[in-house]
């Protein structure tokens, strides 16, 4: 039966996160052996209503907002297709947060459409409709549960109900723990599972964090600066772990550390006052004239 304080946390969990129930079982010895791909159960379930048969997960056209009479976003259009992993990028003010408010329901544009797959219109929707849809976003400050361990920071974040009834009754399934193993296989804390969270390094908690999101079996993953304050050594094993589950995901990476843009981006997005500046290969972003101007400074 879940521990009286994982309850507690629990209850805190239910009110941001609404996860779907799925689960899938498959070889558990042969998928930990596997590092060319995510494993089998952490892909997202089929969803009828994201129809990316064109290729493409996002839509974001004709996007403004403004705040005060600042407009933080000024026509923006971006798109990022299926399996994608995407870095954007540009100075302080750029829209870049503001961007992840208005994909997540945090934030309403003033004007212009953004639509998960083709039949999604993510402005209609709430925030936890959006979760529910298949978006999980990771903020740059990590959001773990320190008064629990690891194992229980996985287990709260589980797809499945989250009625106060089945929490305070929950047990795991066989199958259940298999997948929370195979995730810490996955993060790289397999021996910390007993850990309290709190008494985690930065990286690591960066890295739960993530474990907490896959958990839900997200088909768009939003990642806010996940290397701030990170050593390179945590740096490097975090773009691994980022690498490992494109293709199986779609992954949006806001960061300011050009190393580690380099070491995973095919495809970056420079914004700035809120539009998209340049976008490219980082060697086509990094030559261009404007670019160079309003972000390097030069």
């Amino acid at each position: 039966m879940m521990s009286k304080t994982l309850w507690l946390e629990s209850m805190k969990y239910q009110k941001a996160q609404h996860p779907e129930t799925t689960s899938s079982g498959g070889d558990f010895l042969h998928e930990l052996t596997r590092r060319d791909q995510v494993f089998s159960f952490l892909k997202p379930p089929y969803n009828p209503k994201v129809d990316v048969k064109n290729g493409m997960l996002l839509y974001v056209e004709g996007v403004s907002v403004s705040f005060d009479g600042f407009k933080a976003i000024n026509d923006l259009n971006l798109y990022i297709k299926e399996g994608e992993l995407r870095c954007i990028i540009g100075p302080n003010g750029a829209g870049k947060t503001t961007m992840m408010d208005i994909i997540t329901g945090k934030t309403r544009p003033d004007e212009g459409e953004v639509w998960l797959g083709q039949q999604l219109d993510l402005l209609k929707m709430d925030e936890a409709q959006i979760a529910n849809a298949g978006i999980g976003r990771k903020f740059q400050k990590p959001t773990v549960f320190e008064a629990i361990t690891v194992w229980e920071n996985l287990e709260l974040a589980m797809a499945g109900s989250k009625t106060t009834w089945h929490l305070f009754r929950a047990r795991l399934t066989g199958e259940q723990k298999c997948d929370i193993e195979k995730v810490l296989a996955l993060i790289g804390l397999e021996t910390q599972y007993a850990m309290l969270a709190g008494k985690l390094s930065h990286g690591q908690k960066q890295w739960l964090e993530i474990g907490m999101l896959l958990m839900q079996k997200p088909k768009l993953l939003l990642v806010d600066e996940p290397v701030a304050g990170m050593t390179h050594q945590e740096m490097d094993r975090t773009a691994e772990l980022l690498r490992s589950l494109a293709g199986d995901h779609s992954i949006v990476v806001v960061e300011h550390d050009m190393e580690f843009v380099r070491s995973i981006a095919s495809t970056v997005t420079v914004l700035h006052q809120g539009h998209v500046l340049a976008e490219g290969s980082m060697k086509d972003v990094q030559e261009n004239p404007k670019v160079r101007e309003v972000y390097l400074g030069q």
